[in-house]
């Protein structure tokens, strides 16, 4: 049994992880006839060699020093791995290639030119020099190792840089090498070869993958083993997704899907040799060795998971071509193509509409430029003629692509992906779906991202549990509960309703703090009070935007106008709004029905439950009404909690003045307590009861009958309007007798009857439904179609911190339910 195993840059980046690989290998020797493995230079040394390369064509006096430094790492690697009897001679070693490099710089420097063949040339050196101390370093602990040079025996064609390989020769070399091989271990160098002049070519960034697929088919491996720093290839970039998970087998075809489209944990063309040979391919951790890791055969996962994994490509610019020019006209897309091949252009998606007006490419951002001129003057008749429009580069895009073997004849994934999309408002500006089905690429724009592969994930892979990102202004009263009841509450919501909520940002009146992460809702107070910066309702949008989280909902438990004039900038990026301020939903009528408009149109939930009666299913109740087809014909309701509890508490031996004092100590009335008291706020109420019913009004049209004396209503300040209220003590205590007087009760009370509102005080009989209504409770009639005469009644607490923090945390839940 022969296995081949690749060790990436990571791998055997020092002396540590050196130790780790021949343990590893030492291990995997015991289960094998012999082994073949295939070492990348250690991390960081190709882009070093590079940078050299660069300084010295920039004319730079230090050129050499990223020179000196590959020199001084790897002799301070060897001094950590050998004895120092056996140091000298391998330094010296070390030493000549070193000399080389620095001999090939000077020419280089002399020349001011560095072709394509000098830097295969000085990239290759890397791998010479860490195949070598490896194989060293096997052999002083004992291993039956031997070193083999690569550029002896892969073969390919002259095209420094990502040369293709001469198979039929490299065959005819590797298996004369192994046939006769008299070592267990066969340490070689990966991305270099050489062409039929013997000058050095690397087969590209990813090379040592594709020399270890190669010398595997070869030799008819049992097995590769790709071994780097991560345990396999991952559902989704774990930089990008913190839940993504390592893939346990997938097929050929994926993996190559995957790894085309950005996964990077094996390179592409290594899948081909193996897929010939059907050589299973084991990605491994170095690291983790004890993990499972991806195993890639012809046969993928037996999963009830259509989708395999989700991938991106970066750094990617759009290039369109389109005018009346191109219609019907034979060789316009062998002309297009022809010429962006003839520049080495790589084409990764392309899309064209079927009428053939337009053809759409997406390539590399480093091509844009060149590729539009080549673009330009090929078709550059047609554009003096104006029958084609000069090529047009949309810069700054991703490629997304979503991957899986079950994805062929599976109904309904496409709708899937790009309703997801785009209930995360991420704009999809091109889409490309192969014949093999196994790939549907979408192209977005780079700022959407992250936001756009954790929300497939969620939606393909996370066990149905959705993340709902919270960005709460307003930790008062009302926020400080809600607080409490989401860190409380945020286990059993994910455990029974499959819901993740993370508080993302929190602002109150003076400052406003962001996290990238959840806050810790522990610790919150210092948090905001020490980090935070201050608070500006604009620059929070802003920055909710900017971080342009997926399942984003802003939360405001605040009564400022300034922030409920922005609703709908927060609903034009899709990010759904929760709130108890109601003057939003009572403000101008158009813009109440732009709001409600903005939330279907861009797919965010517009929630406001506690406008009316705090937690109680008012608006839900009616909603749920009217959806059904009912009418409302009249509304009678005592809308709130405060004045009902001031009107209950208020007697003889209670002064009005201190009850009203005591309702806005306990938090039943607004900060402001002459909110409550004008009738101002039950007005708004039954103003947006009578809009969900389904009525154009406007404030005015809702006649406000006041009960506070002319100097109350007129006052400057809080605190003069509670004096007000002492000194007029007396016209209350008559207005409390004569209620009594008449076996009566004072109930603030909205009614709407015959298309016509009000709200004020009314004296209620004992025989009447609110009569009885104690404490701070609201209740509410609905008169209908159905409930003509009997009403449909909503009765309970009305007021409070806690039941409307209850509230709003209900109506996060929806939006969780909802999208």
């Amino acid at each position: 049994m022969v296995r081949v195993l690749k060790f990436g840059g990571t791998s055997v980046s020092n002396s540590e992880n050196i130790e780790r690989v021949r343990s590893i290998v030492k291990t995997i020797e015991q289960q094998s006839k012999s082994l073949v493995v295939v070492v990348s230079a250690l991390s960081g040394v190709t882009n070093a060699l590079a940078s050299a390369v660069k300084s010295t064509l920039e004319g730079e006096e230090d050129y050499k020093n990223p020179v000196r430094e590959i020199e001084h790492r790897h002799f301070e690697l060897i001094r950590n791995l050998f004895p120092i009897h056996n140091q000298s001679a391998i330094i010296g070693s070390v030493k000549q290639e070193i000399n080389k490099i620095e001999v090939l710089l000077e020419g280089i420097s002399l020349l001011s030119e560095a072709t394509p063949k000098t830097m295969d040339k000085v990239l290759g050196y890397g791998e010479i020099m860490s195949s070598y101390i490896i194989s060293e370093y096997f052999k002083n602990k004992g291993m039956d190792a031997i070193l083999e040079n690569s550029k002896a025996y892969i073969i390919t064609n002259s095209d420094f840089g990502n040369a293709r390989v001469d198979f039929d020769q490299t065959n005819r070399k590797l298996k004369k090498l192994f046939d006769k091989k008299s070592h267990k271990i066969t340490v070689m160098p990966g991305f270099i070869a050489c062409n039929s002049l013997g000058e050095t070519t690397t087969l590209g960034r990813g090379g040592s993958d594709y020399t270890a697929a190669i010398s595997a088919r070869v030799v008819g491996a049992s097995e590769l083993q790709i071994w780097t720093d991560v345990s396999g290839i991952f559902t989704a970039n774990p930089k990008l997704v913190r839940q993504a998970k390592p893939i346990s087998k997938i097929s050929y075809e994926e993996a190559m899907e995957l790894s085309y489209f950005g996964a990077k944990v094996i390179y592409p063309p290594t899948l081909q040799p193996v897929m010939d040979g059907n050589i299973p391919v084991l990605i491994k951790n170095t690291f983790e060795p004890n993990a499972e890791g991806t195993l890639i055969t012809s046969k993928g996962a037996d999963t009830l998971n259509f989708v395999t994994g989700i991938t991106h490509i970066e750094s990617i610019s759009l290039l369109t071509l389109e005018g009346s020019g191109m219609v019907g006209i034979i060789g316009t897309s062998k002309r297009f193509f022809g010429v962006l091949s003839n520049k080495n252009i790589n084409v990764k998606l392309i899309t064209q509409a079927s009428s053939e007006h337009s053809i759409c490419i997406a390539i590399d951002k480093k091509d844009a430029q060149k590729a539009k001129e080549i673009i330009d003057i090929e078709f550059a008749e047609e554009i003096r003629s104006s029958i084609i429009m000069p090529s047009q580069i949309r810069a700054n895009q991703t490629i997304v692509a979503v991957v899986g073997e079950g994805m062929r004849n599976h109904q309904g994934l496409s709708g899937q992906i790009f309703s997801t999309l785009g209930r995360n408002n991420v704009n999809v500006v091109a889409i490309a779906q192969g014949s093999s089905e196994r790939n549907i690429s979408a192209v977005i724009s780079e700022v959407d991202i992250e936001k756009a592969v954790n929300s497939l994930h969620e939606s393909f892979f996370e066990e149905d549990i959705k993340q709902l990102n919270l960005f709460i202004t307003g930790v008062g009263n009302v926020g400080k509960r809600l607080l409490e009841q989401i860190e409380r509450q945020s286990t059993y919501v994910k455990d029974y309703f499959r819901i993740n909520l993370r508080v993302i940002a929190l602002s109150n009146t003076k400052k406003m703090y962001f996290s990238k992460n959840a806050i810790d809702l522990s610790n919150w107070h210092k948090t905001l009070e020490e980090k935070g910066e201050p608070a500006d309702c604009n620059l929070f949008f802003e920055k909710v935007n900017k971080y342009n989280k997926r399942n984003s909902v802003f939360i405001d438990n605040t009564a400022s106008p300034d922030i409920a004039s922005i609703y709908n900038m927060y609903l034009k990026e899709s990010i759904s709004v929760v709130t108890c301020n109601k003057i939003a939903c009572s403000s101008d009528y158009e813009n109440y029905k732009e709001l409600k408009r903005l939330s279907v149109s861009r797919h965010a939930s517009l929630l406001f439950e506690t406008n009316v009666g705090a937690a109680l299913p008012i608006i839900d109740t009616l909603k749920n009404l009217m959806a059904s087809g009912d009418k409302i014909t009249e509304i009678h309701a005592v809308l709130s909690g405060s004045l009902n509890f001031v009107f209950n508490n208020f007697n003889e031996k209670n002064p009005f003045f201190e009850v009203v004092r005591q309702a806005q100590k306990e938090g039943f009335t607004e900060p402001d307590p002459r909110i409550d008291l004008s009738g101002i706020d039950v007005a708004r109420k039954m103003l947006i009861l009578m809009r969900e019913s389904g009525y154009k009004m406007n404030i005015e049209d809702i006649q406000n009958i006041p009960f506070l004396p002319k100097k109350s209503l007129e006052t400057d300040s809080i605190e003069t309007f509670f004096k007000t209220l002492e000194a007029e003590s007396k016209y209350f205590e008559k207005m409390y007798a004569d209620a009594r007087a008449t076996n009566c009760r004072l109930k603030y009370v909205a009614s709407f009857k015959d298309g016509k509102a009000k709200v004020g005080i009314q004296k209620v009989s004992q025989e009447h439904p609110f009569y009885n209504l104690e404490g701070k409770d609201n209740i509410v009639l609905f008169f209908t179609k159905r409930y003509s005469e009997q009403p449909l009644i909503v009765k309970g607490a009305g007021a409070g911190a806690d039941v409307t923090a209850s509230g709003i945390f209900a109506d996060i839940m929806r939006v969780g339910n909802l999208n």
